[in-house]
């Protein structure tokens, strides 16, 4: 497998030449700042590739182009925006840029309530905890409706929690889950995102997949044309969240979306920790269904708890079957001939970087410098044992 490494452009406090120090030969970024829906023009992908190639890597993946809110809900000005995305592949094709990451979840991106979860070595994960995202969903937020969401049994927990939460932790909780974490879209205010859910509560899921397969149907043969691949990222966490609709969750999503616009461009990215956050995704099945259209691979672990929340395990711990998983990759590079870009994900942040400024939640560099290594070992311990 291809080691890779997320990396957040020039201003990026981690740079390039740390980067290769940890081992990896290729890049996993974005032109983050481009706003979102505007064309990425061919001479800045091109100066960004030559910047990498110069650090003695490769630009491997791009994470993401983003999708703009109004191409997923069909309002607005959606139609240039899908012609401005169509552009955007042309120019990365061109500049020979040909794996694209990207989702579709509407308003909010990848969510977390804490962002500094201990562990009991005294570093820190990332945590959703349920009862607290259903404590900002009903009493803070306030969201119409927001009760027939959750369980008795749930609301009553999530009471408990709002009323033994200071100011200080209700401000902190909802900027974790709606100022934007590292790679989303974008921020809300607690207006806006109100005006926002509602939206897309009122397109259902089969709306927002209609809309999605749309999508798709308008930028793959553009995609086609210019040798580019996209790859879905799927929903994170992989269930509703405000009572917004979920369309890229399970191995059904994945296999209804594959068939909905049937072309080698149209591709996953397997995000172990996404989709293992549900304990009915068998990841290991799911490698082994979709094997010629895995184009990108986040390796990170995951701990679910029964009520639904789940915490960033190491790499090598947690609930999925890590092992299981990078020997199904690798039968699956086996299969297609060729290898595929993976990169450590979302690790810990340990204790000399703990509290310094400019910090990246998930991204820190020591952790994912520990979570590379350790699926460096792994890999390179399956692919012997599977050699003799």
């Amino acid at each position: 497998m291809i080691e890779t490494w997320r990396w957040f452009g020039p201003s990026d406090s981690i740079t390039l030449e740390k980067i290769r120090q940890a081992g990896a030969t290729g890049i996993v970024t974005a032109l983050h700042e481009i706003p979102t829906g505007d064309v990425w023009p061919l001479e800045l992908v091109k100066r960004r590739k030559a910047e990498i190639a110069a650090s003695g890597m490769n630009w491997d993946v791009i994470e993401s182009i983003p999708v703009h809110n109004d191409i997923k809900s069909r309002t607005g000005d959606y139609k240039q925006l899908i012609e401005n995305y169509k552009q955007s592949i042309r120019n990365v094709g061109a500049a020979g840029v040909t794996t694209v990451c990207y989702n579709f979840m509407p308003v909010v991106d990848w969510t977390r309530t804490n962002l500094t979860y201990q562990l009991p070595d005294k570093s820190y994960a990332l945590r959703f905890e349920y009862s607290d995202f259903a404590a900002y969903d009903v009493f803070v937020m306030q969201r119409q409706g927001a009760e027939k969401d959750y369980t008795p049994a749930m609301l009553e927990k999530a009471k408990a929690r709002f009323d033994a939460m200071s100011e200080e932790e209700r401000v902190g909780l909802e900027k974790n889950i709606i100022a934007g974490l590292p790679g989303g879209e974008g921020s809300y205010d607690r207006e806006g995102i109100r005006d926002t859910i509602q939206q897309f509560i009122d397109m259902g899921e089969d709306g927002l997949r209609t809309s999605l397969y749309e999508f798709l149907e308008a930028i793959i043969p553009v995609a086609e044309e210019a040798g580019v691949k996209m790859c879905i990222h799927p929903d994170d966490p992989p269930f509703s969240l405000f009572g917004l609709p979920r369309v890229v969750s399970t191995q059904s999503d994945a296999e209804r979306l594959l068939k909905a616009v049937d072309s080698p461009a149209n591709g996953l990215t397997m995000c172990a920790g996404s989709y293992g956050a549900r304990g009915d995704n068998d990841l290991i099945a799911m490698v082994n269904a979709f094997k010629d259209r895995i184009y990108f691979v986040h390796l990170r672990n995951v701990t679910r708890e029964e009520d639904g929340s789940f915490y960033e395990a190491a790499h090598l711990d947690g609930d999925n079957d890590m092992v299981g998983l990078v020997q199904a990759l690798l039968n699956c590079e086996s299969s297609i001939g060729c290898q595929i870009p993976m990169r450590p994900d979302h690790g810990h942040t340990l204790s000399d970087e703990q509290g310094k400024e400019g910090l990246k939640p998930g991204y820190s560099y020591l952790g994912r410098l520990k979570g590379l290594a350790e699926l460096r070992g792994l890999i390179r311990a399956v692919s012997y044992m599977s050699a003799r």
